[in-house]
């Protein structure tokens, strides 16, 4: 292949140790034979490291190399799985027969012949720059001092700043039983500030940063100093806030990061696995009425740069734009290869894995609900009572029933259409579901959020990013203080 991503997976995963594809397809030979429906091999490489500032020392710092291959063979619902630090070619027999032990459970014919490998490539959404070597060491910690002097300079309330820098590079190869054999390589930076704020005996805090696949090239003087003004923004706004209302009330959601609770409220009860074993809210609803009219939210990894972006998914599939809800009505479901295989449709390049210590399971990339056509400030006045909630903090959900409870890290009231008193304490409690049908009015002011999102489960946490334009939900739950 000819892929500049597949000559450096082979530079770093194949080359090394005397790895070539016609010994990966020998190894498939030692699972075929058995009732397997499909098997796959996943090489890993990856740097990555972080840096915390605080009080203007290097408060923390790490550096770490991980690699490795995992091994998988699936015969109907079942999964055998080994994974060895270790690249080279007896620890993958190794790792090869020790999947046998779903054999006699399978319930299909042989895979057959061994699979002739050959590079199916995508295109290419980021380039391949390494962000750990794009600033010298020094230079990085010059970054963070100078995070830190732009947020003591914004406020002379601040008492205390954290700046934290961290970055990535990985390099992954997938050989697949049908033959495919693709790689991609994978940058990833993130920067971020936390500021303390002190006045009359009180303190609160307030955060920003960003990122996505780009080295630290990105983070200029004035992409830092937006983050540390956004930061002491959030945390001078909570200073003047008051205790926020309880009770069943409108809410309007910012656009941006606020996605985060689209993601864990509808996104998760999205996924494949849920639905195919019917513990989902959203199980077995394909073509029903799910969400309001002119709810349409999308799913889409092939975004160029961004955090929750990947050319290709962890099972080798190209991510794609996969409408999941469109017009209110369920679309479908967001699959990996086994999922999709046991429910009968598709894949969505959504299999994904933290790393090559994992199975993949279906998972989000970047989630978004697509723009209306309401002027945000039409939304806002709309309003006489209410809570317009910014940005958010932690939330928790429960993927059967749908029910959440998120946290608003800087919200003001609405009064009479307009924005006025900042409150602390909101809370916002509902059921995904339900919430998609009071959704009433939708801004044309769709946006992304900055690169900061991480998505855990099962214990696997992997980058993702969210989106959405300003929304009026009607007759929400809000717990309060006041």
């Amino acid at each position: 292949m000819t892929d500049p991503h597949f000559q450096t997976a082979e530079q770093h995963l194949l080359a090394p140790y005397e790895l070539t594809p016609a010994q990966l397809s020998n190894v498939f030979g030692e699972m075929f034979g058995h009732r397997l429906d499909y098997a796959d091999l996943y090489f890993q490489f990856a740097r990555s490291e972080a840096w915390s500032l605080e009080e203007g020392i290097v408060k923390s710092g790490s550096f770490n190399i991980e690699q490795g291959v995992g091994v998988r063979a699936v015969s109907g619902d079942k999964t055998a799985f080994a994974y060895s630090d270790e690249i080279s070619l007896p620890a993958l027999l190794s790792a090869a027969r020790a999947t046998r032990a779903i054999a006699a459970a399978g319930a299909n014919g042989s895979l057959g012949a061994l699979p002739r490998l050959a590079g199916r490539g995508a295109p290419a959404l980021y380039a391949g720059t390494d962000p750990l070597g794009s600033l010298p060491d020094a230079a990085k910690v010059k970054l963070l001092e100078r995070l830190e002097s732009l947020a003591r300079a914004a406020d002379p309330c601040v008492t205390q700043v954290m700046a934290h820098i961290a970055g990535s590079w990985e390099t992954i190869l997938v050989a697949r039983s049908d033959g495919r054999l693709a790689a991609d390589v994978r940058p990833l930076a993130r920067v971020s500030v936390t500021v303390i704020m002190e006045e009359n005996g009180r303190r609160e805090q307030g955060s920003a940063g960003g990122g996505g696949r780009f080295d630290y090239g990105y983070f200029t003087d004035e992409v830092l100093k937006d983050y540390a003004e956004k930061a002491v923004h959030q945390a001078r706004v909570n200073l003047g806030a008051e205790p926020a209302p309880a009770g069943e009330m409108t809410v309007v959601l910012g656009p941006g990061w606020p996605g985060i609770l689209l993601h864990e409220a509808i996104g998760h009860g999205l996924e494949g696995d849920f639905n195919r074993k019917g513990s989902s809210a959203f199980s077995g609803r394909i073509g029903e009425r799910v969400a309001a009219k002119g709810v349409t939210v999308v799913d889409d990894g092939s975004i160029p740069d961004r955090r929750g972006s990947l050319s290709i998914d962890d099972e080798g599939e190209p991510t794609r734009r996969t409408v999941l809800i469109e017009d209110g009505i369920l679309a479908g479901y967001l699959q990996d290869t086994l999922n999709a295989r046991l429910m009968g449709v598709a894949p969505t390049g959504n299999g994904r894995r933290e790393s090559f210590a994992h199975m993949p399971l279906p998972r989000m990339t970047n989630t978004t609900m697509l723009a209306g056509d309401r002027d945000p400030r039409e939304i806002i006045a709309s309003v006489k009572k209410g809570l317009y909630a910014a940005n958010f903090g932690g939330g928790q959900v429960d993927i059967t029933s749908g029910k959440f409870v998120f946290s608003a890290a800087e919200a003001y009231l609405i009064e009479d259409g307009k924005i006025t008193r900042p409150v602390r304490g909101a809370t916002l409690i509902g059921n995904g579901p339900d919430v998609l049908k009071r959704v009433s009015m939708i801004g044309n002011d769709l946006a992304l959020d900055p690169g900061v999102g991480t998505c855990g489960k099962e214990g696997q946490s992997v980058p993702v990013g969210v989106g959405q334009p300003t929304l009026r939900i009607d007759g929400m739950t809000v717990g309060g203080t006041g």
